[in-house]
Formats: C-alpha cells, structure tokens, sequence
C-alpha cells in the first residue's frame, strides 16, 4: 500500500526501526486481545510482526505527526467475511492504536483516509470492519466511519489459544461512500 496522509498522521509503510513503537502498544493487554492476538513479550517479538507485516504488504504504520511516532497499526486485508459477497472486490479494514493515545479521534482518522484510498484509488466495490463483541471503542470507531451493521458470526482464534468470540461485522459499499 502507499502512503497515506491526514492532518495529524503519516499512514506507512512499516520499518523495523519502529519496533520499539510496535512493542510499546504490542505489549498492552488492552490491545493485542481485543484484536485476537496475545500481548507481545519482547521488543524480537514485535520485529518479527513487522517483517510479517512487510511480506504481506497490507498493514500501515500510523505515525503521530507531531511525535514522529507510531502510535499503532491499519490494515486493508483481503478478506470475505460474508460468502454471499464473495464476487465484489473487498478488502477488510483491522486496526489499533497505543491506549496512552485513546481518545483522541486518531483512529477514526485514519479510517476515513482508509476508506477514501479504498474506494476512490483502489476502486473497491464494498469494505469490512469487524470487532469482538465486548470491543466497544471499535464499535464506536465503526459505527462513527459510517459503517453498517450486518450480522454476528462466531470465530475461533488461533492466536488466542483457540478462544471463541462473536464478532459483529459491518460494512459500507462504494455507492453509499461516494
């Protein structure tokens, strides 16, 4: 993905010199669980995330302007969550962001420029957001982007030791974007 820009924030591509960034949020309890994966236990750890996050070239960097720090991460990945959608050109937004920077309207920033890179350059047809359901900063986040509630479908999480959680899916199509 390129990169984005918002007035507060640089979208980018990841560097392994922002693992110290990464760990500092990757380590939290508040973060990793609500996004289905276990809080990282060393700054290694975090490098081997962003190597993976480099090879499958989906997930930003959200880089606080002011700081010139990474406050946390936005993906645009290819998933379909519901089958019945499964012949439009879609792309699932995940995010998260550092807990000392909740609050401050960054993330739902950062959706807006997502969603506006999706539609306009990429030419989607239809985005995802998803969120567990105990997860009500996301459902804010979600429901604040304009995004539309569809149905609730139950995972397993294999990150999370195979942890069952419902998770409500919303959705925006291009022609309710534009």
């Amino acid at each position: 993905m390129k990169t984005l820009e918002t007035d507060r924030l640089i979208l980018r591509e990841w560097k392994l010199s922002d693992s110290a960034d990464q760990y500092d949020y990757g380590k939290s309890e508040l973060v990793g669980p609500s996004a289905g994966w276990k809080p990282q236990k060393s700054e290694d750890e975090s490098i081997e995330i962003i190597k993976m996050f480099l090879r499958d070239g989906d997930v930003l960097a959200v880089e606080l302007k002011a700081e010139k720090k990474v406050i946390g991460s936005i993906g645009l990945h290819k998933r379909t969550p519901d089958e019945n959608q499964k012949l439009l050109y879609q792309r699932e937004i995940g995010y998260v962001l550092n807990p000392e920077y909740w609050g401050n309207g960054y993330i739902p920033e950062a959706v807006n420029r997502v969603l506006k890179f999706g539609f306009e350059e990429m030419g989607l047809d239809i985005i995802w957001c998803g969120h567990f359901e105990d997860n009500i900063k996301s459902k804010r986040v979600n429901e604040k982007c304009g995004f539309n509630f569809k149905f609730i479908k139950e995972r397993t999480l294999d990150k999370l030791d195979n942890k069952k959680v419902n998770t409500w899916y919303y959705n925006i199509y291009r022609n309710d974007y534009l």
